[in-house]
């Protein structure tokens, strides 16, 4: 475990009084931010595209979604948390020109801003659908609170035909909510199973199997090729998606769930390296020494792993941000979290930590009735845990983080039996 380095109060690394600026005001942006402010009583702004103040955004797919949950629970302070701390927001602007030359940043509206250090935390954007109909009206994405607002009241209206394109855990999440409001659910994807690529194909099954249960049209091995629309009295709109082998499904509405692309064209145009996201070390920074990046536009150098990682869980923007913002006051700690995320679908819960990377290959190993749906999963590569899921298993995830960072050689029998404690392999040669 790398130790946290010393941070002088105050001290920015940078020029004179030109404040850090933070480019970016979602849950890293909002974190570095309250970092900046703990370690420092220099000035701190924090730029944002939208009006809102920085919110988080797993309740959009979730609790929000699902109507369980109110708008103010997703803020990360409270409005005026900002200004009471000497946070200045500039909201409603976007980044436009980066000159690192110069130390100076222009707004879209034609302000400028001096920096004495920057952080981007410009964070993804949802990939489109790559055919034709891809912004018809009843096309939904799903990234941002008005997203997940405008979705909410489509779906609350139930008995509509809600077509789900991308078996990813957006799709899946949405699936079930919209489930819950009495939609008819078509969810489909290119795999032959949802989640495979994240999880592979026999787990990606119990949630195959948990929508099926519940009612969830599954459409696999599919490719959707063209969103179809008519014009009726009351406007044009989305009325089914067609599939390569000429079938057409009739949709109310659609929502598209396919990824995620990290906003990189401000640093591109700045010349910063980007590959997967703008590449920085692991305290963040850039090819520019006085530019750092976090959050889901980043691609971070990780000690465990020896190369560089994206990562696009709320976790990550939540520490990360985090240890960023140390970083641009000079913390040389390097950042070496184990990736989390959750889910929470139909009556399933669902934890998962741990490098997806090294468990593509690995030995999966069950602790736990799988087709109950109440079990550990663990990713086994040459003997050592390097990811692991708890599915509606609770209070198990700080012990299966340990397993993983701990390093040791663990027997698989052993560790899929259940009547041995988790901690008691934490043990060398367990």
């Amino acid at each position: 475990m790398v130790e946290r380095g010393d941070v002088e109060p105050g001290d920015a690394g940078g020029r004179g009084d030109d404040p850090v600026v933070i480019v970016g005001a979602g849950l890293a942006g909002a974190r570095a931010a309250d970092a900046v402010r703990a370690g420092s009583a220099g000035r701190v702004v924090l730029v944002g595209e939208e009006t809102l103040a920085p919110y988080i955004r797993p309740p959009l797919s979730k609790e929000y979604l699902a109507g369980t949950a109110d708008r103010d629970s997703v803020d990360v302070h409270p409005v005026g948390w900002y200004a009471e701390h000497s946070i200045e927001r500039i909201a409603g602007h976007r980044a436009a020109v980066l000159d690192r030359a110069a130390h100076r940043l222009t707004l879209d509206d034609g302000r400028t801003l001096r920096y004495s250090r920057l952080l981007l935390a410009t964070g993804a954007s949802p990939r489109p659908f790559p055919g034709p109909g891809a912004s018809l009206p009843s096309v939904h994405y799903l990234r941002s609170l008005d997203d997940s607002s405008k979705l909410r009241a489509a779906l609350a209206e139930g008995g509509r035909r809600v077509v789900i394109i991308g078996t990813g855990w957006i799709g899946l999440e949405v699936a079930a909510t919209a489930k819950g409001y009495g939609n008819d659910v078509i969810l489909l994807g290119r795999g032959a199973v949802p989640l495979e690529a994240a999880i592979g194909a026999e787990l990606g099954g119990v949630f195959e199997q948990l929508h099926r249960d519940h009612g969830v049209h599954l459409g696999v091995n599919t490719q959707v090729v063209e969103l179809e629309g008519e014009t009726r009295s009351g406007g044009t709109r989305v009325t089914g998606v067609r599939l390569s082998d000429r079938t057409l499904i009739r949709a109310d509405m659609v929502v598209v769930g396919i990824g995620a692309t990290p906003n990189t064209q401000l640093a591109l145009a700045a010349g910063l390296e980007v590959d997967n996201g703008i590449l920085v070390s692991a305290t963040f920074q850039t090819s520019d020494p006085d530019v750092f990046a976090v959050g889901d536009v980043a691609n971070v150098y990780h000690p465990r792993l020896r190369r560089h990682l994206r990562v696009e869980h709320w976790a990550n923007a939540d520490a990360a941000g985090a240890a960023a913002g140390r970083a641009l006051l000079g913390d040389t700690t390097a950042y070496d979290a184990i990736p989390y995320f959750y889910t929470d679908q139909f009556d399933l819960g669902m934890e998962y930590s741990g490098f997806g990377d090294l468990a593509a290959d690995a030995e999966v190993v069950i602790r736990g009735d799988r087709h109950d749906r109440r079990f550990v999963a663990f990713w086994l590569a040459a003997g050592q845990v390097v990811a692991g899921m708890n599915v509606n298993v609770w209070d198990v995830n700080e012990t299966v983080q340990r397993l993983i960072r701990s390093g040791v050689q663990v027997d698989a029998r052993r560790l899929a039996d259940e009547n041995i404690a988790l901690e008691d392999l934490l043990e060398p040669g367990s």
